[in-house]
């Protein structure tokens, strides 16, 4: 059977061997198609994918704080290109797409390395599925996040979001590197921590529970004493970095239980 011919705009899109992108993008007057793709955004994308990147090459060489630093400036450069995006109307449906696969990259798969590396690796298969659970519900919560957009409240993620999940799990290797020479990292029980860490931040991120996302409070007004408990944060962090970074972390983690219970409680009062 002869392969029924393609209308004359599927003819423009797909002209032989070629790199280009082609999207549709609707517009008042009709569908538009557009060639190309925006620049400056994704190519923070590509740098935060880059970080993730070498993240694991730095993980798998036993470059551990390297591996680390490059995990946050992947989460520095994916707060980043979001919003450059919105600031200069670049958004679009690769983008959405792009930056996500770049998440499973520097927030799925670099961290479940890193932790395996680290310690898990002793714990042998038991490790590894702890490790591939991390990996495998990032995975999950991406997908799940690309298919709900639009359609869940823009003031809260459901699930922890990948790049909070990596730094809880980064912070627990920085912290006990910091610790390496006091405390005895090869213990069982240190082991059994780790692996449960990966299994529980997984499960995490592919919840129902509500987190609030903070992106309402871009351009809103709040009262000045709110400036107070920020910089007794800050001042925490700075004291000690890692350990600061990671109990804020487990504390935001924590709190979407707080934050569902009482919408329940909220909607119970309503009916």
């Amino acid at each position: 059977m002869q392969n029924q011919p393609q209308n004359k705009d599927q003819q423009d899109s797909f002209e032989g061997i070629t790199f280009e992108v082609v999207e549709e993008e609707h517009t008042e007057t009709g569908k538009v198609h557009r060639r190309g793709i925006y620049l400056w955004p994704n190519l923070i994308t590509t740098a935060a994918l880059l970080s993730g990147f070498y993240s694991i090459i730095a993980s798998m060489n036993g470059e551990y704080q390297q591996a680390v630093y490059a995990i946050i400036l992947a989460a520095l450069f994916d707060g980043l290109d979001g919003r450059v995006a919105r600031a200069i109307g670049a958004q679009s449906a690769f983008g959405e797409q792009y930056d996500s696969l770049s998440d499973l990259l520097a927030f799925g798969v670099a961290p479940a390395i890193l932790m395996y590396s680290w310690s898990v690796h002793d714990l042998g298969r038991i490790g590894l599925a702890c490790c591939f659970i991390y990996t495998a519900c990032a995975a999950f919560r991406l997908a799940r996040f690309n298919v709900q957009i639009g359609v869940v409240d823009k003031r809260y993620f459901i699930g922890v979001a990948s790049p909070l999940a990596a730094i809880i799990v980064i912070c627990s290797v920085w912290v006990q590197r910091d610790l390496s020479k006091i405390i005895d990292l090869s213990q069982t029980w240190i082991l059994i921590v780790n692996a449960a860490t990966m299994v529980i931040v997984g499960l995490l991120m592919i919840s129902n529970l509500k987190y609030y996302s903070f992106k309402v409070m871009d351009r809103k007004r709040v009262p000045f004493v709110i400036m107070l408990p920020v910089v007794l944060v800050f001042a925490a962090i700075t004291y000690n970095i890692p350990v600061g970074i990671l109990v804020v972390s487990v504390i935001y983690a924590l709190s979407g239980i707080v934050t569902t219970l009482m919408n329940k409680k909220a909607d119970s009062i309503q009916k």
